[in-house]
């Protein structure tokens, strides 16, 4: 029987958060309810890229629970890219400890929180990308190696602890075992490649442009008297009007180019091309 802290049993039985945010900021989907655990994490997000609230859904043991309650606490009120860079040792810090068998609860945790800003900020993350390993709860190897490398593993105990592989029927150990040693040794050759930009469908794109010209443009506009409307989406042209005093602005292809299309380009698509409708 697992021994928990006195914070690991405040957050499972009176968790906080659960819950989801209507219309998301950023919504992350990790684990699968046929390997026993899975958790979705909703994050609403201001225009200073300011964490304002967080709610999850969890389906797992008292610790994947506690884990992901502590972790809506610990993000709510931080800016995105400091959010970003909570560990699993942070979440499981936040608890007082975790038993060293439920330290994947945390990394589950840790990897919502990363599929969430991801999906704030338009990107798809590759880990799933890597070679399933662990047929029994979906392990690739990039997940491996990067526990790995991140919580300095030793030994497959350690890596069925931190991600679960090799936690079923066992069949993967010997691969465990050689990725274990080719990457302490150096000699893997695997890398964990960066986030790459999501390929949206065009109601995508069309939803993240209306979200972003309403989160980050229209308040600045309005405070001058102005205001905006989009009026089409073709392939990467974005047709908007300008309404109000920005209409009649001399500037206004100034305010296209300089503030809404780089704003568009900075949050939803970098190859966006803003045009005014006349």
């Amino acid at each position: 029987m697992w021994e928990y802290t006195d914070k690991v049993q405040q957050h499972f039985l009176t968790p906080q958060n659960v819950g989801e945010i209507d219309k998301p900021s950023g919504t992350g989907d990790v684990g699968s309810l046929a390997c026993g655990d899975a958790l979705k994490l909703t994050l609403k997000i201001d225009e200073n890229d300011i964490i304002t609230d967080a709610k999850f859904k969890t389906f797992g043991c008292a610790s994947a629970i506690a884990s992901s309650s502590v972790l809506t606490e610990m993000v709510k009120g931080l800016a995105v890219d400091e959010a970003a860079k909570i560990t699993n040792e942070d979440i499981a810090q936040a608890l007082g400890g975790l038993p060293k068998e439920k330290m994947h609860c945390s990394v589950m945790g840790r990897e919502a929180l990363e599929a969430a800003i991801a999906d704030y900020r338009g990107l798809k993350l590759p880990m799933a990308e890597g070679e399933v390993v662990c047929e029994c709860f979906g392990v690739t190897d990039l997940e491996i190696i990067r526990a790995i490398k991140e919580s300095s593993l030793r030994s497959v105990e350690e890596i069925t602890n931190f991600t679960k592989a090799g936690g079923g029927c066992g069949k993967c150990e010997e691969k465990l075992r050689k990725i274990l040693q080719d990457t302490v040794s150096g000699k893997s050759e695997i890398s964990i490649p960066q986030a790459i930009p999501k390929k949206m469908t065009s109601l995508q794109k069309i939803k993240k442009i209306e979200e972003v010209l309403e989160r980050e443009i229209r308040p600045g506009l309005k405070k001058d008297g102005g205001d905006i409307e989009l009026i089409d989406v073709d392939g990467d042209f974005v047709i908007v009007s300008l309404r109000g005093a920005c209409k009649s602005c001399s500037k206004s292809q100034t305010t296209i180019k300089e503030y809404v299309e780089k704003k568009l380009r900075e949050l939803v698509l970098a190859s966006l091309i803003v045009e005014e409708n006349n």
